[in-house]
């Protein structure tokens, strides 16, 4: 093999670019835009930064936060203090060092939109406003909205979610997250370094109305979108049906980030995935035939990821549309995290990115004689006072 081309210059594709051209490969990575700001994005859990300890050991500006507040206005508010923080980068900072490290480790980046790519006699032929290049292989890193139909994940309209927000030049040293009943997503406000991303992403609602619920949570807190930039994106959400036939390598690439749909539906959250995925793409290539490459892809990244974030899409539906005990599940989970420890180390644990899906109901399950006396413990003395 002697060329492999990464289309795409986000997260993935310039990390994927970083491990190919560090392995000896020649690398290059055209993107139209490069490094770019998003309302969301930018956050990284402690499984993220475990796994790849360059992403907290570096000088890029970065908020490391260890506080959590969740809220839902039929129950208040339940804080949390994160066992393993998070990392918030600026998307835009973030995106720029690791384009930084894929340059330095010998990949050419070309700043340059692809219209369109054909593929004859085992190579790619890729079309972009400059001319056109020949390449052996092609990561696919082109992000939620791929324009090139012949390669990525394909999903429905119901597979995507809408996140929109607002970049405040303001501070604070915590998370917010605010949940509402019978929607499926959720406000943020994350603390970045220089400003505040607050925003909110969901499923069911048109980008007008989310805003309307974003900007009354706003004026609400008192925080004021005077003089602060508006964005909008669109994140990859599949529903469960989606992940099994999920789309994501074909004869000469492999697709990676948001690009193969690797974001988990529950939380909106795909830096992970991002890594972990251009990095199981990349070695995947360098230690298989290329004409096996695909199958293994995908058989890794099932193996990793993919039956866990579908049971995250089945236990999404759950927390945000369910009821337990008369009352809706996230406002519920809100109670049990105020009364009983074992659930709020469980929460700790979904925020730091090391509870499976597919292992969280029979922790729940097997911690449910402790949650019930933890209760009702909290609940006595009040009831003898």
């Amino acid at each position: 093999m002697k060329r492999v081309l990464v289309l795409g210059g986000g997260p993935a594709g310039a990390f994927a670019a970083e491990r190919l051209a560090s392995a000896g490969l020649e690398t290059i990575l055209v993107d139209e835009k490069l490094a770019w700001e998003k309302p969301c994005g930018g956050g990284l859990t402690y499984k993220a930064y475990h796994q790849y300890p360059f992403l907290i050991d570096n000088g890029t500006p970065k908020k490391v936060v260890t506080q959590a507040r969740l809220n839902s206005a039929k129950v208040g508010t339940a804080s949390v203090q994160l066992t393993q923080p998070l990392l918030i980068y600026s998307r835009f900072d973030l995106n720029s060092m690791l384009l930084q490290r894929a340059e330095r480790a010998g990949a050419a980046i070309e700043k340059t939109r692809v219209s369109g790519m054909e593929r004859s006699g085992g190579k790619w032929s890729v079309r972009t406003k400059s001319g056109t290049i020949d390449a052996d292989y092609c990561i696919v890193a082109t992000g939620a909205r791929n324009p090139l139909r012949e390669v990525g994940t394909q999903w429905s309209p119901g597979d995507t979610m809408s996140s929109l927000g607002y970049f405040i030049p303001s501070d604070q040293d915590h998370v917010d997250l605010e949940f509402f009943p019978r929607f499926e997503g959720y406000i943020w406000i994350f603390p970045r370094a220089g400003h505040l991303s607050a925003g909110i992403a969901g499923k069911g609602k048109p980008a007008g109305e989310l805003r309307l619920m974003l900007d009354s949570y706003l004026r609400d807190k008192g925080i004021s979108t005077r003089d602060s930039t508006y964005f909008g994106h669109v994140i990859p959400s599949l529903e469960r049906a989606a992940w099994k036939g999920n789309r994501v390598a074909g004869d000469g690439w492999m697709a990676v980030g948001d690009a193969a749909g690797l974001v988990d539906p529950v939380t909106g959250e795909g830096l992970y995935y991002a890594m972990r995925s251009a990095d199981l793409a990349t070695g995947t290539l360098l230690r298989t035939a290329p004409e096996a490459a695909a199958g293994s892809y995908r058989e890794h990244v099932w193996r990793e990821f993919g039956e866990d974030l579908s049971t995250g899409a089945r236990l999404s539906k759950r927390l945000f549309h369910g009821e337990f005990l008369r009352n809706d599940m996230s406002a519920r989970m809100i109670q049990l995290m105020r009364r009983s420890p074992t659930v709020l180390s469980v929460v700790q644990d979904l925020f730091a990115g090391t509870q499976e899906y597919t292992t969280l109901k029979a922790r729940l399950k097997s911690g449910l004689h402790r949650t019930a006396w933890e209760i009702a413990l909290s609940v006595l003395p009040r009831r003898t006072a």
